[in-house]
């Protein structure tokens, strides 16, 4: 008998699906909740863009190596354990990012919620995938469209809760409630159970694999830089309240939302191909107007159609991967999933850099000419 048999005493149903789509929640709603918060902690601990960009990368440092332990002890212990756990470190992060000011501190509470962030992210994507292959149907875009609504409730209902007067603390302190209410449904028909591994928690992608990983990469970085520096930008360069800084992430979460429910709908008319090419224009030109726009109302406008653009461009390169012989699914995978984590983690940090050199504006613009590339990409790309 082997290790799956002992491990796999029922198969997923409805109930599994059900808290699935709630974990998805989570996991939205708890990164998207630190978007509004990031004004306030630059400020209170006094930090420049650099100093800035170097702590994100602290955060994106702690997921990425959690990731590939999260895989081995969902393996070991079950996805219901880890996400768990997960979650507590989440929740455990988040008061302190609303209060530190030593940058010390600072930085190993950003390390510390990265970490929660990696294993809830690594853990719901392995119960998504078990539960989308015992369904015999695809469910994966609705998965990861909740992750998109729990973005926008975290990201404008901290906003809200801001700008009502709560104090970040108290704000916070809101959303861990909503957090822990919505584990506790969760939890009980989490898998018990993880999978298999079948290949190395990270392989050195190459040819068409590699490719596709580093557009999955500027996809991804475009998105982390809207969770990371739009309110910094917004509050900055576009003089908004720090209270409704979170606006243009909501704004970013609430049409990536809509595109990717409405995704598979998109990708059948449309065809992978157009999807890239229209996909990767609409983002880069989003970004321009964000960026160029005199007002933040129309700054917002362009946030939105960034996330138009770039919310059905990773399902298909994900499809792309499917297509090629040259690495073997178990490893070419992974390997695309780490480079596009990288963007989405550990690549805001460059733009503080770039920031720093230059203005936040040159970063972005830099970011709208790499997703023209990605535009481009889509029509030599076999999808």
């Amino acid at each position: 008998m082997t290790a799956m048999n002992t491990q796999t005493p029922f198969v997923p149903g409805r109930l599994e699906q059900m808290s699935t789509r709630i974990a998805f929640f989570i996991a939205g709603f708890g990164i998207a909740a630190w978007a509004p918060l990031v004004p306030y902690a630059k400020a209170r601990a006094g930090l420049d863009d650099a100093t800035l960009g170097l702590l994100l990368l602290c955060l994106g440092a702690g997921s990425i190596l959690a990731m590939p332990i999260s895989g081995v002890l969902a393996t070991r212990y079950g996805c219901r354990r880890v996400f768990s756990a997960g979650t507590l470190l989440i929740c455990l992060a988040l008061p302190l990012l609303a209060t530190v000011s030593s940058v010390p501190f600072l930085i190993a509470t950003l390390f510390l919620f990265g970490a929660g962030l990696g294993a809830v992210d690594s853990t719901v994507n392995l119960q998504a995938v078990i539960v989308e292959r015992a369904s015999g149907r695809t469910m994966m875009s609705g998965f990861h469209g909740l992750f998109s609504v729990g973005g926008i409730a975290g990201a404008a209902g901290v906003s809200a809760l801001l700008a009502l007067g709560l104090t970040p603390l108290w704000a916070i302190m809101v959303v861990i409630v909503l957090i822990l209410a919505a584990l506790i449904k969760a939890a009980p028909h989490l898998l018990p159970y993880g999978s298999e591994s079948n290949g190395p928690a990270f392989a050195v992608p190459h040819g068409v694999v590699l490719f596709i990983g580093l557009l999955c990469f500027v996809v991804f970085l475009a998105e982390g830089s809207m969770l990371d520096w739009s309110a910094v930008f917004l509050t900055a360069d576009k003089q908004i309240d720090e209270a409704y800084a979170g606006l243009g992430y909501a704004a970013f979460a609430l049409t990536m939302t809509v595109g990717r429910l409405l995704g598979d709908t998109i990708v059948s008319r449309l065809g992978a191909r157009r999807v890239i090419v229209l996909g990767g224009l609409f983002a880069a030109a989003g970004l321009v107007l964000a960026t160029l726009a005199a007002s933040w109302q129309v700054a917002l406008v362009g946030y939105g159609l960034v996330g138009i653009g770039c919310s059905n461009i990773v399902p298909v390169l994900y499809t792309a991967v499917g297509k090629q012989t040259l690495m073997p699914m178990s490893i070419a995978v992974p390997a695309i999933t780490t480079l596009g984590y990288a963007g989405i983690l550990a690549g805001p940090a460059a733009i503080g850099f770039i920031a720093h050199a230059s203005s936040l504006s040159t970063a972005f613009l830099l970011i709208a000419t790499l997703l023209v590339a990605v535009a481009i990409s889509g029509r030599i790309l076999r999808v």
